[in-house]
Parts: structure tokens; sequence; C-alpha cells
């Protein structure tokens, strides 16, 4: 293992020592056949591209149990329409058998043989009946489960596991809901991107695991702002994006700026070395999505406007215009 960790130049962490120990070991296939492919191919073995294989590992298991229960749901949902097929078919039977016994007796026919057939017909079809609602039941109780099942799969796909938060496949869902709503009740909305300033300093210095805890910091920051019109989620790596809908532009901005001021007044100590963090801080660019042809061009706009705000010092929010003009905020200390 620390063959693997030299080879490839990668600290010693928790996340490098496991993934040296599955590829080595050969506990992880797919893993060690990934890193001897990109070794063939003289790309390097990053901790970024381990942990974006771990993460891509992720979303394919979590997709594949969504397949599975949808699998399941579909063979449930057949069993319980044949099953419905059949009582359909037993009751035209029943009604056509029982009708040709009361033809009979209409007929003149011998009354007592024919109620004996009429009895038994109706004792069948009661029995059928009872064997029918079983199977009904159980397949009501078994789509139900699956349909828990599911929703609690998809919601797991769209959980940052992390931080707690939604993920951006969860995020781009919202957005759709959130624009279809803002349009129909003329609500004003807006969108913005945040990303940490000097992330990567903080993970070179501290380690991994520091980060993950300015990670979680900076998002319990964000989501203390979310409520039913206000929506928090991690994008990737260092990145959130908040969605404000019922706030006007300059609004939102106040509300977000809040936020990053109250964040960079904390002080954070590295629990493993007692070292402190120093200040950590976000950028920011906010964006109006409807001064836009669409939400994807209010997402680049924001985005654009969080580029200038890291270019502008960090620590700050910049304003998005549809004229491709930013406006910064009041200058803060990076």
């Amino acid at each position: 293992m620390a063959g693997f960790l030299g080879r490839h130049h990668l600290r010693l962490s928790q996340s490098t020592l496991l993934a040296a120990y599955d590829c080595v070991t050969g506990n992880d296939p797919r893993l060690a056949l990934a890193v001897a492919e990109r070794e063939r191919a003289a790309e390097p073995v990053s901790l970024d591209w381990l942990v974006g294989f771990r993460r891509g590992e992720g979303v394919q298991d979590e997709l594949a149990a969504v397949a599975r229960l949808m699998e399941r749901l579909e063979r449930n949902l057949e069993s319980f329409s044949q099953t419905t097929t059949q009582a359909r078919t037993a009751t035209t039977e029943y009604s056509a058998a029982l009708r040709d016994q009361v033809d009979g007796l209409q007929q003149g026919g011998d009354a007592g043989a024919m109620l004996a057939d009429v009895l038994a017909i109706a004792r069948t079809m009661i029995e059928r009946t009872h064997d029918i609602e079983r199977h009904m039941v159980r397949s009501e109780q078994e789509t139900r489960a699956l349909h828990r099942s599911l929703e609690e799969t998809r919601r797991h796909a769209e959980l940052d596991h992390l931080t707690g938060l939604p993920n951006r496949r969860a995020f781009e869902h919202r957005l759709a809901r959130e624009l279809v709503a803002a349009q129909a009740e003329g609500d004003p909305l807006c969108v913005a991107f945040c990303d940490i300033d000097r992330f990567k300093r903080i993970n070179d210095t501290h380690g991994h695991d520091a980060g993950d805890r300015v990670l979680r910091a900076v998002a319990c920051a964000l989501n203390e702002i979310s409520d039913d019109r206000c929506h928090v989620a991690r994008h990737g790596g260092e990145e959130f994006v908040v969605l404000f809908r019922g706030l006007p532009l300059d609004e939102a901005y106040d509300r977000l700026d809040e936020t990053r001021d109250a964040l960079a007044e904390r002080r954070m100590v590295n629990r493993a070395t007692d070292i402190p963090f120093g200040k950590v801080t976000f950028s920011a660019g906010i964006a109006d999505v409807f001064e836009y042809p669409d939400s994807r061009e209010a997402l680049r706009a924001a985005d654009e406007a969080l580029y200038i705000a890291k270019k502008d010092g960090r620590n700050r929010i910049v304003r998005a215009s549809a004229q491709v003009r930013l406006i910064a905020g009041p200058p803060k200390a990076a």
C-alpha cells in the first residue's frame, strides 16, 4: 500500500489508504481496473480523481438500486393486473353458469338438481373470490412497500451525504418546479452560486478531514436561511447553490450577504492539531432568473458573477445583469 501511495504521490489519509487497500488486495476490482487503465495511459491518479471515481460509483449503485426497485414494482403491477383479469374472467364464467341454471329452472327442468348445481357454483365462486381477494390484498401490500422503498431510494440518491444537503440532481429538479411555480404566481426567482474561498489551501494545509468539517460548517450556515421558498444544495466540490423564490434580486442579495458576513466573523480551529483555519469565507454570484431567456442562462450568469467575485478579492457577492454588466456589492476584505 505504501508503494501505491508513493507511486501516485498521494498523501496519507483515510481516503487514500482505503483506496490503496482496495487496489492492492483486489477488494474493489472496478477501482483497481480503472487505476490500471490510467497508469497505462500515463494519466495521474490524484485524490480528486479517486474522490470523483468513488462518487461516480455511488451514483451508479444508487441508480442501479432504483432500477431494481422499478423492475420489482413493474412485476408486482403486472401480477396485480393478471389477478384483476382473472377475477373479471371468473365473474363472467360464473355469471354465465348461473344464467344457464336460471334459464333451465324457468323452462321446467329438475329444480332439485339445478338448485344443487347453483349452490355448487356459488360455493366455488365464493372460494375463488376469497383466493383472488387474498392475492389482491397481498399485491396491494407489496406495491405499497415497493413505493416506499422506491421513494426512500430516490431521496437517498438526491442527498449529499457529507453535508446532509440536497445534491445537484435534487437541485435541478427543485429549480424546474420552482420555476413553474414562480411563473404561475408572478413571484421573483433568484439563484446564487457560492464557493468556499481558498478551499484547496485548507485541504492541503489541514487535511481532507478538516476540509470536510469546513464544508459541513458552510453548508450549515447556508442552510440556516432555507425555508419553503429558499432552497440550498451542494452543487459539487466546495460549491453550493441557493434558490430564492419570492425575493427580488436586492433582497436575495442582502439575505445571502448576511450569511456571508456572519460566517466570515467565525473563527474555526482544526480539532486534530488546534491550529486555526483562519477566516473561512465564501464568494458568490447571484442572478435574477427571469432576466434571462431560460434558467440555464441564469445559472451561467450567476457562475460568471461568482468568477468576478473571486477575481475582485473573494469574500463578497456579485450581482449579475442581463446586459452582461456585473455590479459588485461593497468590497470586503479577502
